[in-house]
């Protein structure tokens, strides 16, 4: 008996509940993250300025720290997913196991460098002297925790891959709460200080690590998969995250930018800058979900060797992230009158916020479509293009934006050059995806 082909709208609807049942969950996970920063900022301003200005320090240190390796994540999910559409989790787990195995040597690396050079990092970040030693305290006892950070973006790269985003989401939660008691109950019950708010973070990402971990080693036991260190395995998860590493640091030097340019304009458009910056990353999780999605179901494809079916899913998730961009850039500018007084009470911040708002607004439409497109060249494992492509955007985006200054640009320049920015990666993705090189398929690329 012979089965019709399915129809384009229910080859649709299928797609629709692919990215749903996948970006969902990753949503939450996503917005999770930040949450845990959030929790140790309100436990630890209630200790004095000096403390949280400290926090605020190692901090930032910290997430720069963990996100530059956030293509353990992205290059085990498209890997995974690859072995998953070709049906051999035994494969698929067992390149997991090769990007954890990475991650802890990443973490214990990273620890090496900063146990020692904590007090230099902290100065070069600009603590001031009070700030400093909590600055210090913190960013030192909470390094122990990066090897458990890493493991988490290792393993959650592996279950997005195996398309499981709802461990990923009940795992980040469980954190979140474990953080606030062990926060709570250290800095205040058994009276650390600052440092009772790092050992708590530290505790609470060993937890989540430890869940993960037994999550994988249980999916490893079913399917025979080996668990001990295979150096090859490794190497070839670090070629393949290297060039999301450069991507990510172009990406990071971008941002970097864009933050000094507005802080040489006066402390009314920088301030207006972070508040800008904080709607931004917001938006951002809500696309990035999309984009998880794109990595997991695309590289899942390509592995079953099924190219037509990985055209069709970009395409229907380039429409998602368009129709995502036009409902934030919607909101935004209808929200925009009622967000800014959450942050500041400042008539002149106010109005440097709100025409670089409009331009955020606007270019969320541009920024749904990188997005997914994004993701789905993730999912294919064509990070090299990724890399160049990048590599280029930052080439232009640092010129246009340094020379704002001078050319007497104020705030709402800073965030045309984002958009410029973001223009720029939709031409050089959709280029990608238009030439088809990035639909390379098999178990391996």
């Amino acid at each position: 008996m012979t089965h019709a082909p399915a129809t384009p709208r229910a080859t649709r609807r299928q797609h629709d509940r692919e990215i749903v049942a996948l970006a969902v969950p990753a949503f939450g996970a996503l917005v999770a993250e930040p949450l845990f920063v959030m929790v140790d900022s309100a436990i630890v301003g209630h200790l004095g300025t000096a403390q949280l200005a400290g926090l605020g320090v190692a901090s930032a240190l910290l997430t720069t720290a963990v996100s530059v390796f956030v293509f353990l994540a992205y290059a085990t999910t498209a890997a995974v997913a690859r072995r998953v559409g070709a049906d051999d989790l035994q494969a698929a787990i067992r390149q997991g196991m090769d990007g954890i195995w990475l991650a802890l040597l990443l973490g214990a690396a990273v620890i090496a460098v900063v146990l020692p050079t904590a007090p230099t990092l902290v100065e070069l970040f600009g603590a001031s002297d009070t700030a400093a030693p909590y600055a210090t305290t913190y960013l030192r006892i909470s390094s122990l925790g990066i090897p458990a950070m890493l493991v988490v973006l290792a393993a959650t790269g592996v279950l997005r891959g195996l398309q499981n985003t709802r461990t990923p989401l009940y795992v980040a939660i469980g954190g979140f709460v474990a953080n606030a008691v062990l926060n709570a109950g250290l800095v205040y019950g058994a009276d650390l200080g600052i440092a009772g708010s790092a050992w708590g973070t530290v505790i609470a990402q060993c937890g989540m690590a430890a869940v993960y971990l037994v999550v994988v080693v249980r999916g490893a036991r079913a399917h025979g998969a080996s668990l001990r260190p295979d150096a090859a395995g490794i190497r070839a998860s670090a070629h393949a995250g290297a060039p999301l590493l450069v991507r990510t640091l172009s990406l990071r030097a971008i941002l970097m930018i864009a933050t000094a340019v507005a802080a040489r304009l006066g402390d009314a458009d920088i301030a207006a800058h972070q508040i800008t910056l904080s709607l931004w990353n917001l938006l951002s999780f809500a696309l990035d979900a999309i984009a998880i999605a794109g990595q997991a179901i695309i590289g899942r494809y390509l592995g079953a060797g099924d190219a037509q079916g990985a055209r069709e899913a970009c395409r229907r998730m380039v429409q998602w992230g368009i129709a995502t961009g036009v409902v934030l850039g919607l909101l935004v500018i209808v929200a925009r009158p009622a967000f800014l007084p959450l942050f500041t009470s400042d008539p002149v911040v106010k109005d440097a916020a709100l025409p670089a708002l409009l331009v955020v607004a606007l270019a969320q439409p541009i920024c749904g479509i990188v997005f997914v497109l994004d993701g789905v060249l993730m999912g294919a494992g064509d990070g090299p293009y990724l890399a160049r492509a990048m590599v280029l955007t930052l080439a232009v985006f640092a010129p246009v934006a340094l020379l704002i200054p001078t050319l007497g640009g104020g705030l709402t320049a800073v965030w045309g050059a984002m958009a410029l920015m973001m223009t720029i990666r939709l031409l050089t993705l959709w280029l990608r995806s238009r030439s088809g090189r990035w639909i390379v398929v098999g178990a391996t690329r």
